[in-house]
């Protein structure tokens, strides 16, 4: 991938962008292995081919930094000094992501959105959140300080949406903290739709503004494909989802006759799962908990699916799935050193296959996704 921003040493984000891509994906699979070293099953493992992502236009997620002036704002980072870094035509992005950053910069200048100043502390806009689903529909997040900018907001918001059709969500979310944090908690939906659909596969997810997805979605296609492959082959009659999020891996996962239940502390992500299990009339319950604290041996299922934060499952859920009666796990992580220290925990488990998905390209990071049999 060519990036003039990296070149001119305007961001280095890309921390792996010199890298032969090929290189960085041998590089990533000795770095799963190795951190998995340890564990004195994986040797019996089978690895599977790992999963390529395109090398550009591959994020659906663009969150910018807003800085600058309200009649010359910047769209991207800061750089050490504060100054905004404007990065609007990443090449990380689709064309029409492009073009859409482009419109919401002149948006911010129509609707007089005074940039947050972080050295000052003051000013009004943070960041630009914005989600493109594979259909070319976006989602698109204002995050403020207050209040205060939100009559302009709503003043020219139908002019936006009349011509750009395209933009299906608009929302406001007010993070009022001198904070290096993404977000707030209080969120305003401006438009009618309330939730962005995602095409995965053949199955139609639904986010709404403050929902969790993985921001390359052919490769969470090939992950959610993953998985439903291995239920296809162990055919488990009931599957529990735990950090089910929007339903990716639960509602992959459904078939007739198989009882399927996710649960996820996040109440939006719950009525979003929902709302995917009813549009594709799929069978599949949902329920709003903290899936560290579920006691699997309750639910009786047969494959338990997790996908827990990088700080991994944690030992209260590995006792709780040591003592489950449980056949399989398949286990979805993004931090392949939480992942050794859970494994640690689950000596009643055998990994069976495992398999890099490169979910982020061109950075050290990466998705592994493993498959543990009750010895």
């Amino acid at each position: 991938m060519d990036c003039a921003y990296f070149a001119a040493g305007r961001c280095g984000s890309c921390t792996e962008l010199p890298t032969p891509y090929d290189v960085q994906l041998a590089a990533k699979e000795r770095s799963c292995r190795d951190a998995l070293a340890d564990h004195p099953d994986l040797a019996g493992i089978t690895w599977l081919s790992t999963a390529a992502s395109a090398t550009e236009g591959f994020r659906n997620k663009a969150k910018m930094v807003v800085a600058g002036t309200p009649e010359a704002p910047t769209l991207g980072i800061l750089d050490p000094l504060g100054t905004g870094v404007d990065l609007r035509i990443c090449p990380l992005y689709s064309p029409a992501m492009h073009g859409l950053l482009e419109v919401l910069a002149e948006f911010v200048v129509r609707a007089r959105l005074t940039p947050y100043d972080v050295s000052l502390r003051r000013g009004e806009l943070k960041h630009l959140i914005v989600t493109e689903s594979p259909d070319g529909e976006f989602l698109v997040r204002f995050v403020l300080r207050s209040t205060e900018g939100v009559p302009r907001i709503r003043k020219h918001l139908p002019g936006l949406l009349a011509e750009h059709p395209s933009v299906a969500v608009v929302s406001v979310n007010r993070q009022p903290e001198h904070k290096a944090i993404l977000e707030g908690p209080d969120e305003e939906i401006l438009t009618d739709r309330v939730t962005l659909p995602m095409r995965v596969n053949d199955r139609v997810l639904h986010l709404r503004p403050r929902s969790f997805f993985q921001t390359n979605t052919d490769l969470a296609a090939e992950l959610y494909r993953q998985a439903a492959s291995w239920a296809d082959e162990i055919a488990p009659s009931s599957v529990l989802d735990l950090y089910c999020g929007v339903g990716g891996f639960a509602l992959h996962l459904t078939a007739p006759g198989r009882r399927v239940m996710g649960v996820e502390l996040s109440e939006e992500a719950v009525a979003s799962a929902v709302a995917g299990a009813t549009e594709n009339g799929l069978a599949a319950d949902f329920v709003c908990g903290d899936a560290t604290a579920v006691d699997v041996a309750d639910v009786e299922a047969e494959l338990v699916v997790v996908n827990p934060p990088r700080r991994g499952l944690g030992p209260d859920l590995c006792a709780s799935l040591e003592s489950s009666s449980a056949r399989w796990v398949v286990y979805s992580s993004c931090n392949a050193t939480s992942l050794a220290r859970d494994l640690a925990q689950l000596p009643s488990w055998v990994p069976r296959q495992g398999r890099v998905i490169d979910m982020f390209a061109h950075t050290s990071h990466f998705e592994v996704i493993t498959l543990l049999e009750r010895r």
